[in-house]
């Protein structure tokens, strides 16, 4: 690893900010070629996204409808609507994290802002988020379930602010995976415990039951990635208390709309000062990207 000596020069946020957005163009090649390597050679292309979320419907909808009929009622739907937007949250921080390492042979030819390369790993990521939601909506149109209510707002804010997180993580991470490689080893464990942290497969009302009564539950709340996910399955799940055969199952909270706005305002904060720290600290690195890579 090699240590930057002497002082650094003067970093300012807003001109880089300015510079990134002026290489938009460069931004949605990259964007590009990250999917056409991706799909290389492949028949069937991006349909290969859509095929994954579609295998998980399929599976749970035989599963928990025919034969563990005393679960969580269109578990599904409601597995769906949490694991879109974190596969969303995993798959770009992990290809974020290594994106400048990955590119090193075009930093060392081509002048650009290299917080271009994480940024294009989340649009990738984005653009696959969004070919899995059309079968999210498919199945909920086909089998006409009722998710049309006025939390549907809560998607589009959570979806911003779920970008704002995943490229302040991204850029802080691409940068000193360059550095210190283990890094990337580390994500995969740490996306693992993190997934088991988030209520995806289990109900957030669950939880809240458990560690209400000692005071514990605003600490499983500091999760930032846990806001966003439980936005989207009180805007498509959309059932509180639903019933099955062995009567009533209590799966989300009943919480206005206001808690959930607040709760991702508060993550939007986190997101934008962690952007700061990021870019903060990518500057101060990148002067030695190409000896390192």
């Amino acid at each position: 690893m090699h240590v930057v000596h002497g002082s650094a020069p003067p970093i300012h946020l807003l001109e880089r900010l300015t510079r990134a957005l002026t290489y938009r163009e460069l931004l949605l090649n990259l964007v590009r070629k990250e999917l056409r390597v991706r799909y290389k050679d492949s028949v069937l292309g991006f349909t290969w996204s859509m095929l994954n979320p579609i295998l998980y419907l399929a599976v749970f909808y035989v599963v928990f409808n025919v034969f563990l009929t005393g679960g969580i009622p269109y578990f599904p739907v409601f597995m769906l609507s949490g694991l879109l937007p974190w596969t969303l949250f995993a798959t770009s921080l992990s290809t974020g994290a290594g994106s400048v390492v990955a590119n090193g042979p075009l930093l060392k030819k081509v002048s650009f802002p290299r917080e271009v390369l994480p940024l294009a790993s989340v649009g990738g990521g984005l653009f696959h988020f969004f070919l899995q939601m059309l079968v999210l909506f498919a199945f909920l149109l086909v089998f006409r379930y009722p998710f049309v209510s006025e939390f549907l707002v809560l998607v589009p804010v959570a979806i911003f602010v779920e970008i704002l997180l995943v490229a302040a993580f991204a850029i802080l991470l691409s940068a000193l995976t360059v550095y210190l490689r283990d890094i990337q080893h580390f994500i995969e464990l740490a996306l693992l415990a993190w997934f088991w942290m988030t209520p995806i497969i289990y109900p957030v009302a669950l939880v809240a039951d458990k560690l209400n009564p000692r005071g514990w539950f605003g600490f499983y709340l500091i999760n930032p990635i846990t806001p966003i996910i439980m936005s989207f399955q009180r805007a498509f799940y959309n059932r509180i208390s639903p019933r099955n055969e062995s009567g009533v199952t209590r799966v989300l909270l009943d919480l206005p709309m206001s808690w959930y706005l607040q709760r991702l305002a508060y993550v939007a904060v986190f997101a934008l000062v962690l952007l700061v720290v990021a870019q903060l600290v990518f500057a101060r690195l990148e002067g030695n990207f190409a000896e390192e890579l």
